[in-house]
């Protein structure tokens, strides 16, 4: 059984018993936390699409920690002036364990 999940703005795919790491969510390590905003469900081939959302679907998961990603590098030059910038940043990121799906 899976779904599809809008979570902080973006689309994921989520099953039960698996980890997924978003964008970072407002919730102490430990806390459950509940996604309503759920757009597709699956369940042994029987596939339910949402209008825009599936109703009375839920998605349940745990915040399992906090992190951050891989740096990213922002390189920015401007050929012939002696112009170069370098940049970079990390994302903050939650990982989360998905513990159930109700449809």
């Amino acid at each position: 059984m899976y779904a599809i999940v809008e979570i902080a703005g973006r689309q994921y795919r989520v099953e039960e018993n698996k980890s997924l790491i978003v964008n970072r969510l407002q919730a102490g390590e430990g806390d459950k936390v509940e996604f309503t905003n759920v757009l597709l469900v699956s369940n042994n081939g029987k596939t339910t699409v949402g209008e825009p959302t599936v109703k009375g679907a839920l998605v349940t998961a745990t915040v399992e920690n906090h992190g951050k990603g891989k740096k990213v590098l922002v390189f920015k030059k401007k050929r012939r002036k002696g112009y170069q910038k370098m940049n970079g940043h990390r994302d903050y990121l939650t990982r989360l364990k998905i513990e159930s799906i109700k449809a």
